[in-house]
């Protein structure tokens, strides 16, 4: 092998490396570290839709959260990307607690959050009502790099609105406004105008 070859291999290793680093999840023990349900309020009646892009963007609650963090999923190619590049799976209460994640399998494909168990650490109603799948609209290049940052087990905070967004051609996409809904149009679609990381272990 010559040098500049083992150079390349190096240089290799040492960006996947940081790779590595820069994803690793974030590991807690067990107990509650979201405990708090997310808070929804209804919005100022003198409230109007703005744009972003293409799309027109009307508010129809007002949100904050603090959760943890179940999963990751990233979009560049589909509809909604433009939107909302990361989706992440949020839980709260119980499912923000290690020792239940523990025995729960969780995993995100095409805008759907999945969570499977072969025995139920808590029970199901409480996996669905305090756990979500979360497609995050960015308001400002500030608040999406802080959304980039994530990564799984961390603990985030952000607030904004859940909204319904309106784009070319008829396309229409609505948050739900619910915890307590499952499957198709259950996520929330969240315009966040603040978010940020807590500290990690």
């Amino acid at each position: 092998m010559n040098r500049r070859t083992l150079l390349l291999v190096l240089a290799a290793f040492v960006l996947v490396a940081v790779w590595q680093r820069a994803h690793r999840p974030i590991h807690h023990g067990p107990g509650e570290i979201a405990p708090e349900i997310p808070k929804q309020g209804p919005v100022d009646a003198s409230a109007s839709a703005w744009r972003k892009g293409d799309y027109a963007i009307k508010p129809l609650a007002t949100f904050s959260i603090t959760a943890r963090v179940l999963s990751r999923a990233d979009y560049s190619w589909d509809t909604g990307a433009a939107l909302a590049p990361v989706d992440l799976a949020l839980g709260w209460g119980r499912m923000s607690d290690s020792a239940v994640l523990d025995k729960v399998s969780i995993s995100q494909s095409g805008r759907f959050y999945f969570w499977r168990v072969d025995e139920f650490p808590i029970p199901e109603r409480e996996i669905i009502e305090s756990s979500a799948n979360m497609h995050l609209i960015p308001a400002d290049a500030a608040v999406e790099r802080e959304i980039k940052r994530t990564r799984d087990g961390d603990i985030v905070e952000f607030d904004g609105y859940l909204v319904e967004a309106d784009g070319p051609n008829g396309y229409r996409w609505i948050s739900s406004l619910t915890r307590s809904d499952s499957g198709a149009g259950a996520c929330e679609l969240v315009w966040v105008e603040h978010a940020s990381i807590a500290p990690r272990p």
